[in-house]
């Protein structure tokens, strides 16, 4: 593909990797970020220093702390704000007249829910309520096993282009395509953002048996790939409620890679968050789930698991579904279990079903 004009809207970790990658590809990327000690690193240091520190940048890859000049004249345009600013930020764009006239690629690479007053929501559901009726349906979402650390270093990583219009799937996929990239196309937009947004859920408990594990005689390897496989199943459970069309989804990268990687990696900090709970009580200075989602910043870092196991949770009570892992998870953040109860019931006890 040749070189295209691409905005990138949010420079955290995972924005700035993958706009790393797509400048290092040859394509000339701006990115967007609320701070100007962000833009000033990314500019004359060609790092950023406050979200990514210690991988340099391309030349290619300029920031900006005016959105608007970064999703004007763009080809291409990939949303990387948390979910819980992630609309507020979209609305500030719907008047740049590339997205006004939909002739402007959009991508998405946020994870999780969006909380509203019917519940939690799809990503793409709630941007597409804020963006132009162009952009229904033709979204494009982006997932797949990718911590930020390895794409910016050029490191192998298989990522899912999702959406509902196959030729904005392919559009995405080919710009995706630079060398350390292997994209992929997907039609099922709802099955590839359910995998993004539980499988967090899953690597909080998973890390805190992987904690446990380093000094039982009862829990090892075994006992963890046993609740992977169980954790996947329980994805794909949430997944076929809220409407996912392809088996395939919850076996391709999306599903089981992403899954495996958030699990194991030394970088996931959903999986250093369940091996704190255990290693260093983190969950004693909290009342209740509600109280750790309220102080989440305490942490210093964010967990997505534990934001996103409430909404797993309502989910789950809404759809009738039986989730052994995702609810256990919630009565331990909620204060009702302690985590080796949690473990004890299912790995002892043959509650989970995989």
């Amino acid at each position: 593909m040749s070189a295209k004009n691409v905005g990138v809207i949010g420079a955290g970790a995972w924005g700035s990797g993958l706009a790393q990658a797509l400048a290092r590809g040859g394509h000339k990327v701006q990115i967007w970020a609320r701070e100007s000690d962000v833009v000033e690193s990314i500019n004359n240091e060609h790092e950023n220093k406050r979200y990514l520190p210690g991988y340099p940048l391309s030349e290619n890859l300029t920031a900006s702390i005016d959105i608007n000049e970064v999703a004007s004249n763009k080809e291409f345009l990939i949303l990387a704000s948390p979910s819980l600013y992630l609309a507020a930020t979209a609305k500030q764009i719907v008047g740049v007249p590339s997205i006004k006239d939909g002739s402007t690629v959009i991508g998405v690479l946020t994870k999780g829910f969006v909380s509203t007053a019917s519940g939690p929501r799809l990503i793409l559901e709630v941007l597409e309520e804020v963006l132009p009726e162009s952009y229904k349906n033709s979204l494009v979402y982006i997932s797949g096993p990718s911590h930020a650390e390895e794409v910016a270093l050029g490191k192998l990583t298989g990522l899912i282009a999702a959406s509902e219009n196959p030729k904005n799937s392919i559009k995405m996929r080919e710009l995706l395509r630079v060398p350390g990239l292997m994209a992929y196309s997907s039609l099922d937009v709802v099955g590839v953002q359910i995998c993004a947004a539980a499988k967090n859920v899953i690597a909080v408990v998973y890390g805190s048996l992987d904690a446990i594990s380093e000094h039982s005689d009862i829990f090892g390897d075994n006992s963890e790939s046993l609740l992977l496989a169980a954790g996947l199943n329980e994805i794909q459970r949430i997944g076929f409620a809220m409407g996912a069309t392809h088996s395939e989804t919850f076996t391709s990268i999306a599903g089981v890679g992403d899954l495996d990687v958030t699990c194991r990696s030394k970088y996931g900090r959903n999986r250093r968050f369940g091996q704190d709970i255990i290693k260093t009580d983190i969950l004693d200075r909290f009342k209740n789930l509600d109280d750790l989602i309220s102080r989440i910043g305490e942490i210093g870092y964010l967990s997505e698991g534990a934001v996103a196991c409430k909404f797993v949770h309502e989910i789950a009570v809404k759809h009738n579904l039986r989730l052994t892992i995702c609810d256990g998870l919630y009565r331990v953040l909620n204060k009702e279990i302690k985590p080796m109860e949690l473990l004890n019931e299912l790995l002892l006890q043959s509650k989970i079903e995989s």
